[in-house]
């Protein structure tokens, strides 16, 4: 996953900036595209307010057929949260009723710093729209997510620098008994990631998410820590995807991944953005790769030795 361009493609559907659409002759089929919807940082919006922005979206499209929506920016989203567009998405449930889909704050680094975006308590977003298929969010500050129920999510992804243990508990406490994928970036200590492996028991220990068959732990700088305990984790003879990338994962990490339970009857491993060694990499795909496992490994990352002894290990996206 890259932050570095917006999101061309959401729900299955491609993405459709609405700013565009307010000069086009003809706007697509409402249920074609996943309609973004972006303000005041969007280069062609001419600093619109996003509130502004959604009102003349939902007087514009046929919002009963509406199935998807990207949030892009919003006003001084570095200092403002996302509680205004919470708010604003939960009292337009009664016309968006084909709601399956939504993600806020596809914003890139140009756009806002993915720290430094500000959000807020997204849940009562899931509560209004209970046929809510897929939800993502980016951006750790502010976030909040108290445990909840709803029966219809598949898909969550929570993108971050830095998520915090409560909201890692928050997250693994819930009851998503329809939840298929989830996709959690921990980040590091340094943009809030306080998190522990402890803090995922409810998810590791198989007991929650019955249906889940993807499982993402990734960006994190104790990848090490999360690679022993998903070695161990009873979930893992349900999944059929395994992603531990973008993190600070070495060959301690995977070591303790081939010294745990079989993984053989996974479809892929994901360990792109790395610190293996090249007779690590080779033990990997020598274990799984005849077994039909699609390992993805890139060229291993470089530490850095600060002159003074210590050695320096990054994950993929911090700031």
């Amino acid at each position: 996953m890259t932050i570095g361009a917006h999101l061309e493609e959401f729900h299955g559907l491609p993405v459709f900036d609405f700013p565009d659409a307010a000069s086009r002759a003809a706007l697509p089929d409402a249920a074609a595209v996943a309609w973004r919807v972006s303000g005041a940082t969007y280069r062609d919006a001419e600093d619109e307010e996003w509130g502004a922005l959604f009102e003349r979206f939902l007087k514009t499209v046929d919002t009963g057929r509406v199935r998807a929506i990207v949030v892009g920016g919003w006003e001084d989203a570095y200092d403002t949260s996302s509680a205004a567009v919470v708010t604003a998405l939960v009292g337009a449930n009664d016309r968006l009723t084909a709601l399956e889909a939504v993600f806020l704050g596809d914003m890139t680094f140009e756009d806002c710093e993915i720290s430094w975006i500000v959000q807020s308590d997204v849940t009562p977003l899931l509560a209004a729209y209970p046929a809510l298929r897929e939800f993502g969010v980016r951006g750790g500050t502010g976030l909040a997510f108290p445990s909840l129920r709803h029966t219809g999510l598949e898909t969550l992804v929570v993108e971050t620098g830095g998520l915090g243990a409560e909201v890692v508990r928050g997250i693994v406490g819930s009851d998503l008994p329809a939840l298929e994928s989830i996709e959690l970036w921990l980040g590091t200590d340094e943009y809030g990631g306080d998190s522990s492996p402890g803090d995922l028991a409810p998810l590791l220990s198989g007991e929650g998410f019955p249906a889940l068959r993807s499982l993402g732990l990734c960006n994190s700088v104790v990848e090490d820590q999360v690679a022993a305990a998903v070695a161990g984790a009873p979930v893992v003879a349900r999944l059929d995807r395994l992603d531990l990338s973008m993190g600070v994962l070495t060959d301690e990490g995977a070591a303790a991944l081939l010294d745990g339970q079989p993984l053989t009857h996974l479809r892929e491993l994901d360990l792109e953005h790395h610190y293996l060694t090249e007779a690590m990499r080779e033990r990997l795909t020598a274990a799984l790769a005849p077994h039909g496992v699609r390992v993805v490994l890139d060229d291993p990352q470089s530490a850095e030795d600060d002159g003074d002894g210590d050695v320096w290990r990054y994950v993929a996206i911090a700031e």
